[in-house]
């Protein structure tokens, strides 16, 4: 089983930037897809964006597209979430994710971000 940890999460108002990163455990990060989601207050988590294991493909949200973007350094063991232009309705406890034969098998515990208007 490999842990996630996430962090960067915080109070930003909008039109501003973060930058979330997970670290993965598991020398093994290199060999699995990653994926972030998030679930906004009162609401089901959703998918935002995911990468391929080598980075090379990447997919995104509607919602999201054009404004987030997805990156790995598999040497760090590390997935990157980069929020540009933030808005509240980005407001949400966000999560990585591990992406195994049947779906994502792993979740980190989350990192809240919260965008003032």
């Amino acid at each position: 089983q490999v842990q996630l940890v996430e962090s960067g999460g915080g109070l930003v108002q909008a039109g501003d930037s973060l930058r979330l990163s997970c670290v993965a455990s598991r020398r093994s990060f290199s060999t699995y897809a990653m994926g972030w989601f998030r679930q906004p207050p009162g609401k089901e988590r959703e998918f935002v964006a995911a990468i391929s294991w080598r980075g090379d493909s990447t997919s995104y949200a509607d919602s999201v597209k054009g404004r987030f973007n997805i990156s790995r350094d598999n040497a760090k063991n590390t997935v990157y979430l980069q929020m540009n232009s933030l808005k509240p309705e980005d407001t949400a406890v966000y999560y990585c994710a591990k992406q195994g034969d049947y779906g994502y098998d792993s979740w980190g515990q989350g990192t809240r971000v919260t965008v003032s208007s």
